[in-house]
């Protein structure tokens, strides 16, 4: 059985013979070179040398520099240095250069072979170790690449349970299909000019984009479906479908922070909206982003009781309202876009339900 395997060099003939007769009757493949060059050069093409036992004085290239070059190539190596006792200082400066050990001469050969078998044993574990810590490394990437895969297919079951739920809505709401598909888009765009970046924060206006008017299936058909304008009582009952819509999103894990921004996406600016008369910064960020990108969407699409207006009447009745319904640093990137902009984003998006109505699922 191989123990493993020891490179040994050494100018003087007898001594590297006498090492390599004795280790190999200790079941260790020997391996001898008659300098550093030599030894260097059988280092690089042999694989799998284990230990090295050099002696420190050899011409042309000493055991110091060969020590050098053997860590270059491979830091795990084990190196014993082989030493007159004059020369012991410079083999215990070897060991601070990362030298196992060192022998003199003359040696005991019992003691040198329990050396060679300390030093190749914890080379051996060095290496076990590493094996262990990447056969660990390549679980952990196994086991990412798994949860990876498994949360894609957690949020495309997420969205098609949100699909399914704002496809509820439209079965009641004809007036307003693909209003919520549209304005997600519009608000998804208007989050990345603005220059928002937060994963879970995203994910969060995206799925409140989607589910803003999912309160309304709480609200009487003869109410939601009205084809004019409602009466004030009419209007207050309509008014608690942000309340309804939080109502259902937040009992549902995944959609708590999306809640919190269904509750306040009729808030104004400065006050004056519903449901709890918010201002300014204290209403969600989402919010916010989201008011602008459905109050365009709904002035730019046409309704049983109002017609559609331009999209440059729609641009400029943001700019009106800025500071009063909207946020007005929302409203400058919003317009900022430009009209050609969002009139082929509109038309892009229609293009795209056309061609493929489940492309929100994809």
């Amino acid at each position: 059985m191989n123990k493993g395997t020891i490179l040994i060099a050494d100018d003087e003939e007898d001594i590297r013979e006498l090492l390599g007769d004795f280790m190999s009757g200790e079941g260790y493949q020997c391996l001898l070179a008659a300098d550093a060059f030599e030894a260097l050069e059988k280092f690089r093409n042999i694989p799998d040398i284990d230990l090295i036992m050099s002696d420190i004085r050899m011409p042309g290239r000493t055991g110091i520099e060969l020590l050098d070059d053997v860590k270059k190539l491979d830091d795990d190596v084990m190196v014993v240095m082989i030493t007159a006792v004059k020369d012991v200082e410079s083999a215990i400066a070897a060991m601070s250069k990362g030298a196992y050990d060192y022998v003199s001469k003359p040696f005991k050969l019992n003691e040198v072979a329990a050396i060679a078998g300390k030093a190749i044993e914890k080379r051996h574990l060095i290496l076990e170790n590493r094996e262990y810590q990447r056969g660990l490394e390549r679980k952990v990437e196994a086991r990412t690449i798994e949860l990876r895969h498994a949360l894609k297919e957690l949020d495309k079951t997420y969205r098609f349970t949100l699909s399914a739920l704002v496809t509820a809505l439209d079965t009641r709401d004809t007036e307003t299909q693909g209003h919520s598909f549209r304005v997600m888009s519009y608000t998804m765009e208007l989050a990345r000019r603005l220059e928002l970046n937060d994963p879970e924060f995203l994910k969060a206006l995206e799925y409140a984009a989607l589910l803003h008017d999912i309160g309304k299936i709480g609200i009487p058909d003869a109410i939601l479906r009205k084809p004019g304008r409602l009466s004030p009582l009419e209007w207050e009952i309509m008014k608690t479908h942000p309340v309804l819509g939080y109502e259902i999103l937040c009992k549902i894990k995944f959609l708590e922070e999306s809640a919190q921004i269904v509750l306040h996406h009729h808030e104004h600016f400065d006050g004056s909206g519903y449901p709890d008369g918010l201002r300014r910064k204290k209403i969600p960020l989402g919010s916010r982003i989201f008011a602008v990108a459905d109050a365009f969407d709904a002035m730019t699409t046409k309704r049983p009781y109002s017609d559609a207006v331009t999209f440059q009447v729609a641009l400029d009745d943001l700019q009106e309202n800025k500071s009063k319904l909207f946020d007005p640093v929302v409203v400058e990137v919003f317009v900022d876009a430009g009209l050609e902009f969002w009139q082929r984003e509109r038309e892009t998006f229609d293009r795209r339900v056309k061609a493929d109505p489940d492309f929100y699922l994809r």
